[in-house]
């Protein structure tokens, strides 16, 4: 009886099967990306209306966006703490680095450049 020769088992079907599964699921791993900032810019759309209201917004400008209204959400939500009596000790939290009044997006508004 003559040996079988398993395809799977060879180098080049594992290459060929590579080179077809890996456009696939780039292609998969985009639309994921493209998907989430589409989001971002739904949540975010009177924001992005106030910065340009006439350009179309890149990507990079839609996470720098979001970026800068996180930080100053989270500069917000440390005032107020702050402002209840989140702290009792005489010394006041500084809040995380990048955030503060100097880098909150009210004191200097988003700009992409």
């Amino acid at each position: 009886m003559a040996p079988s020769i398993s395809l799977q088992d060879s180098p080049h079907v594992t290459t060929v099967t590579h080179k077809i599964r890996k456009p696939l699921v780039e292609k998969l791993r985009r639309e994921r990306i493209n998907g989430c900032i589409e989001q971002l810019k739904s949540l975010l759309a009177s924001e992005f209306l106030q910065q340009q209201p006439d350009s179309k917004m890149e990507k990079a400008d839609v996470l720098e966006m979001t970026v800068c209204v996180l930080r100053r959400l989270r500069a917000h939500r440390t005032e107020a703490k702050e402002d209840f009596g989140g702290s009792h000790d005489e010394e006041k939290k500084t809040p995380p680095r990048g955030v503060g009044k100097e880098s909150s997006a009210e004191s200097s508004p988003w700009r992409p450049w």
